[in-house]
């Protein structure tokens, strides 16, 4: 939810209703305050929407609530963003005593006669779903009729309370399209979410999908009616939220096709199941046009007990097939997960997991820690592990009878420097070759990169992209001294290939006057240029400096990249930076000869 302010006449005054919600961080958004907004306009004159992030002073949301003058304030609850939440509707309650505060989301489904013993600035909580039960709550607020019929719903009545059980609403195609074209330009530096589906196939206990069962279906027709919205405005990216978004075939394989087909430069993002995909499935994959899909796919773990333990099938043969096509395409970002803290999974079982995800080389792997979710059915399972756990949100493990907090701090270390050094794609060249020093161990080689950032107490402060290339440096004169010439080249390469070769690291040797004369010739020969850039005509030394970079290399990297094998020979490399994506080719000896290579 975000804010919004709804109004209707009660009597002979306007009552105002604001139902607001605190985002984690400003690129989000709310689908569901869309919903909602959606739910009220029936029953409600006016509308308003505004959001608010953690990151706001709360006396800020506090004045700004307060402005509008509410009868009612309905808060929505995230891990994220509860313990400030509570804090809001103390604070609403102080300075309007006459207040009705609602709460609604995840963080209170669950547990809302006790959420209400435990503070008496909360009126009603609305359980699960909360379109039809908020719309139901607001009209007998509006009637000052019986909230008891509201089966959604935990209040007080005489002192006692009375709870209710969390909602879904069974045909979601009776939910109007949450956006409108005034929408558009407020989320215009925001993620949009989107949902073709609600619920998941899977039960996995880890996940509050293992509080409900089955899926439900927007109706084909409604999708595409809302996915043509958002292409004719062009938006930047879609982010659909659906569990499971390739749960059934029917449902999910024409939505793909009809933005395959669609003329738009929007990015779609959904989360599937990979080895539930199909050959007819991958072969339609090998057509979209680049940029169009994202794919998140959550592995978790690939060691079987843990799997069992949770209640989650991976058929991991199938995972790797799929998952490398994909990526083999060059078309679809593919983006993996993996969880640190689930049952029967040690430190070195997870750096087996971990190797095998990384072998597939995703684009992102992300390694997330296991959180006892209020509504998930591992919460319930925790002594059978001896979990220790973060007794208020975002209820973090800290250990269990596999993993002691020291292995897991080590973990939080290992994916801080992880996110900094593959996650960004700024070494993805060094990193090929860090790893086969080690061994092709690549859990090895992290675990030792954060040992040596722990050291260092590096993690305890932000870093700069130059300064990561320093610290690599540093790192490889400990653990790979007689390499570390070699591994600079490698450095430079991955500077000269990220950030459009903005960076240029202090500590690195670059060859600025070495071959700067057969540089310059090379330039000014318009017609040798025009061997390796076709469209290439001579206009200033700045406008060269900004488009292009030719670096001479003491190996030839770009036949490492292909064969894997060092030869050590004087390589020039030219870098284009003229498109989106920066491209490198190898200049013949000498910048003479017609040939050339491209990668």
């Amino acid at each position: 939810m975000g804010n919004i302010i709804c109004e209707f006449i009660w009597g002979d005054f306007i009552m105002k209703v604001v139902l607001t919600t605190l985002n984690a961080k400003f690129i989000h958004s709310s689908v569901a305050l869309k919903y909602l907004e959606i739910a009220c306009r029936p029953i409600c004159s006016e509308i308003v929407s505004k959001e608010y992030t953690i990151n706001n002073e709360l006396l800020t949301i506090l004045g700004d609530i307060y402005k509008e003058q509410p009868a009612i304030v309905g808060l929505a609850c995230y891990i994220w963003n509860v313990d400030m939440t509570f804090k809001l509707a103390g604070l609403l309650k102080k300075v309007l005593p006459k207040v009705v505060i609602v709460l609604g989301g995840p963080e209170v489904t669950y547990d809302p006669t006790e959420i209400m013993r435990q503070h008496s600035s909360v009126d009603y909580v609305i359980q699960g779903e909360g379109e039809e039960t908020l719309q139901a709550l607001l009209l007998a607020l509006k009637s000052n009729s019986s909230v008891n019929g509201i089966a959604g719903l935990t209040f007080r009545q005489n002192e006692i309370i009375v709870a209710g059980k969390p909602q879904i609403v069974v045909d979601l195609n009776t939910i109007p399209f949450p956006y409108c074209d005034e929408d558009i330009d407020k989320l215009k530096d925001k993620i949009i979410y989107y949902e073709s589906t609600r619920g998941c196939p899977f039960s996995c206990s880890y996940c509050l999908s293992s509080a409900n069962c089955g899926v439900r279906f927007f109706s084909l027709d409604r999708v595409y009616r809302d996915l043509q919205f958002f292409i004719a405005h062009n938006v930047r990216q879609v982010k659909f939220v659906d569990r499971t978004f390739n749960a059934r075939k029917e449902h999910y394989l024409p939505i793909l096709r009809f933005l395959a087909k669609s003329d738009c430069r929007t990015n779609f993002h959904f989360e599937i199941s990979a080895d539930i995909l199909d050959d007819e499935v991958l072969e339609f994959l090998k057509e979209i046009p680049v940029g169009r899909f994202q794919f998140e796919i959550g592995i978790q773990s690939t060691y079987e007990q843990t799997l069992d333990k949770i209640s989650r099938h991976n058929n991991w043969s199938k995972i790797m097939d799929y998952v490398t096509k994909i990526i083999s395409y060059q078309n679809i970002h593919v983006h993996l997960d993996l969880i640190v803290g689930l049952p029967q999974e040690s430190y070195e079982r997870f750096g087996q997991s971990f190797n095998d995800v990384y072998h597939l080389q995703p684009h992102m792997l992300q390694i997330g820690f296991l959180k006892m979710l209020k509504g998930a059915a591992i919460r319930d399972d925790a002594y059978k592990y001896n979990y220790i756990f973060l007794d208020y949100a975002p209820y973090e493990v800290l250990s269990n009878d596999c993993l002691t907090y020291g292995d897991i701090r080590k973990l939080k270390i290992l994916e801080e420097i992880f996110n900094q050094v593959y996650n960004t794609g700024r070494f993805r060249c060094t990193l090929q070759f860090l790893i086969t020093l080690h061994g092709g161990d690549a859990f090895n080689f992290y675990h030792d990169l954060a040992t040596y950032w722990e050291e260092r107490e590096l993690h305890l402060v932000a870093h700069s992209s130059k300064s990561l290339y320093k610290y690599l440096v540093d790192f490889c004169q400990v653990h790979h001294a007689q390499e570390v010439d070699l591994i600079q080249e490698f450095l430079k390469f991955d500077a000269l290939t990220s950030e459009k070769g903005t960076v240029r690291p202090e500590v690195l040797s670059w060859n600025k006057e070495i071959w700067s004369k057969e540089k310059g010739a090379f330039w000014s020969n318009q017609e040798k240029v025009r061997n390796y850039l076709p469209d290439y005509t001579f206009t200033t030394w700045r406008d060269i400096n900004k488009k292009y970079h030719i670096e001479v290399f003491s190996i030839d990297i770009p036949q490492y990249l292909q064969s894997g094998t060092i030869v050590s020979v004087d390589t020039p490399v030219l870098f284009s930076y003229v498109q989106d994506t920066t491209k490198y080719q190898s200049l013949s000896s000498h910048y003479l000869g017609l040939g050339r290579e491209e990668y």
